[in-house]
């Protein structure tokens, strides 16, 4: 698929990783081609995501020369190596074929994060003769279930917990059914980040959503006497706060050893493959099955506070959510609509029904991910739910969703410009400046693009129009203006 931006290439090879589970790709040209990729590579790797980024370099013997050739580069791949996982500069076929199957043992053995393989000219150009052999998959080895005395600790502690809690984050997406048992069999409330996401059906009587960013949220965790944390750094990013101040002993399970002590540190630390350890755990504790927590009080007090922290925001979030269909693929970016409101009030069944870079953050995202989403999932309905600022980054790959004849819904949440940065202005007594932008006719706009445009004039209008939307199929935008604006709430206020 040809994006109109390098940006929304790997945006979009993002979008599809996740529904796939299979490293996205993304081929560029050398020098800017490549540069313009580089925030989609420092989303993968903040937010964890397999992807491949392939670029040609200068033939051999050019590096450096700095003597004015096409899309020259001082170093292209110590400027990709500074945000990805590795990047490599290969100096034959046989070192690129090498090159992959290390990329592939990255993202099915360790934390999946993003490399790139530049390929010089000259190489690229020549033949190449790669034994078969050595074109063909590796054999993986079995996943690993962690050191066994550190599994039987963890599962010493769980048994005897009165209050157990689990928080899943994005290392535990493809253990949910193991998760699921384990939290049956304790009794034990699920928390999980925005990155961990439908881990645990949202419907299940012991989730409690992907609100660790609330404090009615954290507290539940905080108070457990026995904390299991899968497959999540913890970072502040997903909290919203400094870090989690845990009471009780934390199990901490992840496939990556460095993160088992990041921000929390655990009475017991076991490396291995989610799905691996956690059945181990499951295998060692008591047959008896604890009975579940009460959680009615606490799923009042945080939709309490989810409604109280942006009301207007939530009213619309709230409309967005009903008219879609539970198979729904929601892609959003770092706007007010997705952070305060929509990844709250949306109920998932399975994991990567939203997609969003908490850490990250960026604006540009949800557009481009929601095409990728939609080529992986062709099947189910995939909606971009984006900021009118936030569409303006990737407002041009509406062309490649129409030239692809995708089926896809944009929903565009108007507040003017950078409504919370805005915000931020005004409480530090300033003018606000660069944030009230000119605004194009969107509903014009996505017909330029041969997209069908629409725009709705009242918050009721809304849900009927994206459920027309999605039933119509095509490119389908539809442009709705935010009643009202809220200031932001506290823990919000100097987000990057």
């Amino acid at each position: 698929m040809t994006n109109r931006h390098e940006q929304g290439s790997g945006y979009g090879a993002v979008g599809w990783a996740q529904q796939t589970g299979l490293p996205g790709v993304v081929i560029t040209t050398s020098g800017p081609g490549l540069q313009n990729a580089m925030s989609a590579v420092g989303t993968a790797f903040c937010e964890s995501r397999p992807l491949i980024v392939l670029s040609p370099g200068v033939a051999r013997g050019a590096e450096f020369a700095d003597v004015g050739t096409l899309h020259e580069t001082k170093d292209a791949s110590a400027m990709v190596g500074a945000i990805a996982e590795w990047s490599r500069r290969v100096g034959s076929a046989a070192e690129a074929v090498a090159a992959v199957h290390e990329a592939f043992a990255l993202f099915r053995t360790g934390r999946p994060r993003p490399v790139h393989i530049e390929v010089p000219l000259d190489v690229l150009e020549a033949p190449a003769g790669v034994p078969a052999a050595d074109r063909r998959p590796r054999p993986l080895p079995a996943p690993e279930g962690g050191d066994t005395a550190a599994v039987a600790e963890a599962a010493a502690l769980l048994a005897t917990a009165e209050r157990p809690v689990i928080v899943a984050g994005g290392g535990a997406t493809r253990a949910g059914a193991t998760l699921t048992a384990l939290a049956e069999r304790l009794g034990a409330p699920v928390l999980t980040t925005l990155n961990g996401k439908g881990a645990v059906d949202e419907h299940h009587p012991l989730a409690l959503g992907a609100n660790l960013r609330l404090a009615a949220a954290r507290a539940v965790a905080e108070e457990a006497d026995v904390l299991l944390v899968v497959g999540s750094k913890l970072g502040e990013a997903e909290l919203w706060a400094p870090r989690l101040e845990a009471r009780g002993a934390v199990v901490r399970v992840d496939i990556a050893a460095a993160q088992l002590a990041k921000n929390l540190e655990p009475a017991v630390g076991i490396r291995g493959d989610a799905r691996a350890v956690l059945e181990r755990i499951l295998d060692a504790l008591p047959a008896t099955v604890s009975p579940p927590r009460a959680l009615d009080e606490v799923r009042a007090a945080i939709l309490q506070e989810i409604r109280e922290t942006a009301p207007a925001t939530v009213a619309l979030a709230e409309e967005i959510a009903s008219a879609l269909p539970e198979d729904a693929i929601v892609a959003g970016d770092s706007s007010q609509i997705v952070y305060l409101a929509l990844a709250n009030v949306l109920r998932r069944s399975g994991p990567h029904a939203l997609l969003y870079t908490p850490t990250y953050a960026t604006l540009g995202y949800g557009l481009p991910a929601a095409i990728g989403a939609r080529v992986a999932q062709p099947e189910r309905p995939v909606v971009a739910v984006v900021g009118d600022g936030a569409l303006m980054f990737a407002v041009n790959e509406i062309v490649t969703a129409v030239e692809q004849r995708l089926d896809l819904t944009i929903v565009c949440v108007d507040n003017g410009g950078y409504a919370e940065i805005r915000q931020n202005e005004v409480d530090r007594g300033m003018t606000p400046v660069g944030v009230d932008l000119v605004q194009p006719d969107w509903p014009a706009l996505a017909r330029a693009f041969g997209a069908h445009g629409e725009r709705v004039d009242a918050v009721d209008e809304l849900a009927p129009a994206i459920r027309a939307a999605i039933a119509a199929g095509g490119v389908r935008l539809v442009h709705v203006v935010q009643p009202a604006p809220h200031p932001a709430p506290e823990e919000q206020k100097d987000r990057p």
